[in-house]
């Protein structure tokens, strides 16, 4: 697998490219067409949580150190910042779970001796407990799986619009099939 091009602005901070100085200022116009111009800016569900907020701030830094802070990510961006702040509150969740059930488990000769709870009772409490931890674990999943998605997509995008951009400036007919078939 080929890597992708590189934007205009390495391949200018470089120094130094096989292409000709056409070919580079038809790259710097492209990838300048694909953006707005527009900055991404922070949705208010995003600035009301402490987590979101910090991870939006630095994807946003970065975006800016690559160029790429635009608003046609803005949606994609907030949504990502939003699901990882819910994924940190779904395991610390799912961490507090497993702490009260090792307390209880470190409790169980006492509750019983004590007559506290039956066996019985104390086993169906630790299955709940564990229970409640499977079922956050799968909400954990779906949600790194949507984080995932959203990476690949946003990867993906950036990268296809950097392929979008010819590499040629395209000077008519050259290619005698594309001519014949035009009727030329």
């Amino acid at each position: 697998m080929s890597r992708p091009p590189k934007p205009f602005s390495v391949i200018q901070s470089e120094g130094r490219s096989h292409r000709t100085k056409a070919e580079l200022e038809l790259r710097r116009r492209g990838e300048e067409a694909l953006l707005t111009g527009v900055p991404i800016r922070e949705r208010p569900e995003v600035k009301s949580s402490q987590r979101a907020h910090a991870e939006f701030q630095k994807i946003n830094k970065l975006l800016k150190k690559i160029e790429k802070n635009d608003a046609l990510f803005e949606g994609v961006i907030n949504r990502y910042c939003i699901l990882v702040s819910e994924c940190e509150e779904f395991e610390e969740k799912r961490e507090r779970f497993y702490d009260r059930m090792k307390k209880l488990e470190a409790m169980e000769h006492r509750l019983i001796e004590d007559r506290e709870m039956t066996y019985s009772e104390f086993y169906k409490t630790l299955g709940n407990f564990q229970g409640q931890i499977l079922s956050i674990d799968k909400q954990i999943q779906v949600k790194r799986r949507m984080l995932m998605d959203i990476e690949k997509e946003n990867l993906m995008t950036i990268q296809s619009g950097l392929r979008s951009i010819p590499k040629k400036e395209d000077k008519g007919e050259s290619d005698p099939l594309t001519a014949a078939l035009n009727g030329g």
